[in-house]
């Protein structure tokens, strides 16, 4: 256990283990595809697809994260997305009914294919409005990600959550944007909290990873069950390197919802951006909502420029935001959504990840820019 209170000193002391005289304070990864295991296989480690201690120590510390003080199960992968399917094809056979959120992660509708094809019903609706109720009923499973990416609408996950368990339905929560220091699913009621930790948790761009952590260990079982089958497990140097970035994520986020904020605030003077989008502030449609069910509002933002070629302008005149594809890492990114296909948003809409540059730096940077593409 971390031994504090404060979610600084939690992200510090999360999951490390008692100390052992010279020995390290985070023990290095463990290489092993095969473990000694003479006699019966009582023990917890018998072979490199089933369990790591390097997964361990980082599951432990993602828990203390997700429900400080609680018995959680966590369990990690190779990928938010393989988190994503671990989840669902985990807790969904063929005849049920899934809700999804239609505005929400990009790779969904590719899930939305393999769950059909098994015999799962998809409906889906869009996160804002609280509108996954009216197609609730006689669903096993409901999928919230709020707020939604990209274009960060936000929905009230208890009222969500309430009618999901009255009607006998689970629900995950993806809470990739907001990170359990921004929002914690779990204590909103839901029986998943699911993140890609490439994002946020790790927040430096060189790690792909991401988690699941419930309360139920049947649950959690039935979860781990499928990352051993189709073997979506963790390195262990990448699951090192995660257990090492959770001690800034306090830090970093500090910073980074510091910087979003300020960026969104002087967005909102700007004749040329339309449809700012963040929910920290007072005037955006979801800050109401937000304000009771999140910490922290997330390092991104999201804004519209006139056309296309108008926000490639603005892109290729930043000089402290990289244009790249990710959010929630330390250096600021940006990118014209449109380019991908799939989001139902204008050509011109730009998601802004707010790093942990100095705050005036990016935003002079960012007005620079806009100012240099409105020419």
């Amino acid at each position: 256990m971390s031994g504090g209170t404060g979610e600084g000193t939690r992200a510090v002391r999360a999951g490390l283990p008692d100390p052992v005289k010279y020995e390290p304070t985070l023990p290095g990864p463990v290489f092993a595809a095969h473990f000694h295991l003479p006699g019966e296989p009582t023990g917890p480690y018998t072979y490199g697809r089933d369990d790591n201690p390097t997964w361990t120590h980082l599951e432990r510390a993602i828990g203390e994260l997700e429900a400080p003080g609680e018995a959680v199960e966590t369990v990690t992968f190779a990928s938010g997305m393989a988190a994503i399917s671990a989840v669902l094809f985990s807790q969904l056979k063929a005849g049920d009914a899934v809700v999804l959120p239609d505005d929400g992660y990009q790779a969904l509708p590719l899930v939305r294919e393999q769950l059909e094809a098994y015999g799962i019903e998809v409906r889906t609706a869009p996160t804002g409005g609280d509108a996954q109720l009216a197609v609730l009923a006689g669903a096993r499973l409901l999928w919230i990600e709020s707020p939604s990416n990209p274009g960060l609408d936000v929905c009230d996950i208890r009222r969500l959550v309430r009618a999901a368990h009255d009607a006998g339905a689970l629900v995950a929560v993806d809470n990739t944007l907001a990170t359990p220091l921004g929002q914690r699913p779990l204590d909103l009621g839901a029986d998943f909290s699911v993140a890609s930790d490439t994002k946020g948790m790790t927040g430096h761009g060189d790690i792909l990873l991401g988690h699941v952590t419930c309360r139920d260990a049947e649950r959690a079982a039935g979860v781990r069950r499928w990352r051993k089958v189709v073997g979506a497990i963790p390195g262990p140097m990448e699951a090192w390197l995660a257990h090492r970035s959770l001690a800034t994520l306090q830090l970093r986020s500090e910073r980074q919802c510091a910087n979003a904020m300020a960026l969104a605030e002087a967005l909102g003077g700007r004749a040329d951006v339309t449809g700012l989008r963040y929910p920290g502030l007072s005037t955006d449609p979801s800050h109401k909502i937000a304000s009771q069910q999140m910490r922290r509002f997330g390092s991104v933002v999201s804004f519209v420029l006139p056309d296309r070629e108008h926000a490639e302008r603005f892109l290729d005149a930043l000089r402290l935001v990289d244009d790249a594809t990710s959010f929630g890492g330390v250096r600021s990114s940006a990118e014209r959504r449109g380019r991908w296909g799939g989001d139902a948003v204008p050509e011109g809409f730009i998601r802004l990840s707010a790093g942990a540059e100095d705050e005036d730096d990016l935003v002079a940077d960012v007005l620079r820019a806009l100012d240099e593409a409105a020419r």
